[in-house]
C-alpha cells in the first residue's frame, strides 16, 4: 500500500501537467490565429472576382475567414462547413499561396486544413455538412457573445454575403420568425436560411459553452433547410477532420 500511493500521486501529477501543456498549446494556436494577418496580395484577386468590394470590405472578409478558422480550432478540429461564399473565395486564394498557407496551418492546427465540398443544410440530420455548419454557427455565435439558440443578430461569418451583396451568396436571418414573415409575405425570391435552426445537433462543443446561455448544447433538433474542391453547395464549402 505504501508503494501504491506515491505511484498514484505521481500519475495524477503527470495527468495534470499533460492537461496543462495541452491547454497552453491550444491557447498558443488560438493566439496565432487571432494575430495572423493575411498576405495583402490576396485581396487583388478577390476584388477581381467581386469588383464592387472596397479594401475595407476585403479586410472584413479576412476577419470572417479568421472566425471560420477559430471555429474549426474550437470545434476540436472536426469537420466544419463554410457558410459564406465571399469568405470561401478568399480561402481559395489563400490556399493557392501554398507556402504561406502551409506555414499558417502548421502553427494554427499542426496539420493541413484541407478544403472539401459541402452541401447545403438539408433535411437529413446525419449529413456531415449539417453537423459542420452547426459547429461553425455555434462557435461563431459564442465568439461574438450571441446566444446560438436564440440569436439577436447574425455573427459576422453568416452575415457577410448579404451585407456585401455577394452574387450567389448564402443568406441568413437571425431568427425563424423573420424568415417565416418573409416567406409568408412572398417578399424574397432568394433562398434564406434561419440561423437559430442551426443550433443543436452535433455541434462538436461541450456543455460548458451552452451553459452561458442556459442551453443544453447538443440536444436541440433542427428542421431547417481533405482535398481541393471543384465547387460548393448551398451551405458553402468545408474542411477538417471527419465526424
Amino acid at each position: 500500500m505504501l508503494f501504491i500511493l506515491p505511484a498514484v500521486v505521481a500519475l495524477a501529477l503527470i495527468l495534470v501537467l499533460w492537461r496543462r501543456q495541452k491547454a497552453l498549446a491550444a491557447l498558443r494556436r488560438e493566439v496565432h490565429i487571432r494575430n495572423f494577418s493575411l498576405p495583402p496580395r490576396l485581396f487583388a484577386p478577390l476584388r477581381t472576382q467581386h469588383p464592387h468590394l472596397s479594401l475595407k470590405d476585403c479586410q472584413l472578409v479576412a476577419q470572417g475567414l479568421r472566425q471560420f478558422f477559430l471555429a474549426y480550432l474550437k470545434s476540436g478540429e472536426r469537420y466544419v462547413s463554410m457558410p459564406s461564399q465571399v469568405v470561401d473565395d478568399l480561402w481559395h486564394e489563400f490556399i493557392l499561396h501554398t507556402r504561406d498557407y502551409q506555414a499558417f496551418c502548421d502553427q494554427a492546427f499542426v496539420q493541413f486544413l484541407h478544403h472539401t465540398p459541402a452541401a447545403a443544410l438539408g433535411q437529413n440530420p446525419e449529413q456531415q455538412s449539417n453537423h459542420g455548419l452547426r459547429r461553425v454557427w455555434r462557435q461563431a455565435c459564442l465568439e461574438e457573445n450571441i446566444n446560438p439558440a436564440s440569436p439577436s443578430r447574425l455573427p459576422l461569418l453568416f452575415a457577410l454575403d448579404t451585407k456585401l451583396k455577394i452574387a450567389n451568396g448564402f443568406h441568413y436571418v437571425a431568427d425563424c420568425q423573420s424568415l417565416r414573415r418573409l416567406t409568408d409575405n412572398g417578399t424574397s425570391s432568394t433562398l434564406i436560411h434561419c440561423g437559430s435552426d442551426l443550433h443543436g445537433g452535433d455541434s462538436g462543443s461541450d456543455s460548458s459553452d451552452s451553459s452561458r446561455f442556459g442551453g443544453d448544447g447538443d440536444s436541440a433538433s433542427s428542421d431547417g433547410s481533405g482535398g481541393d474542391s471543384s465547387g460548393c453547395g448551398g451551405g458553402g464549402c468545408g474542411g477538417g477532420g471527419g465526424d
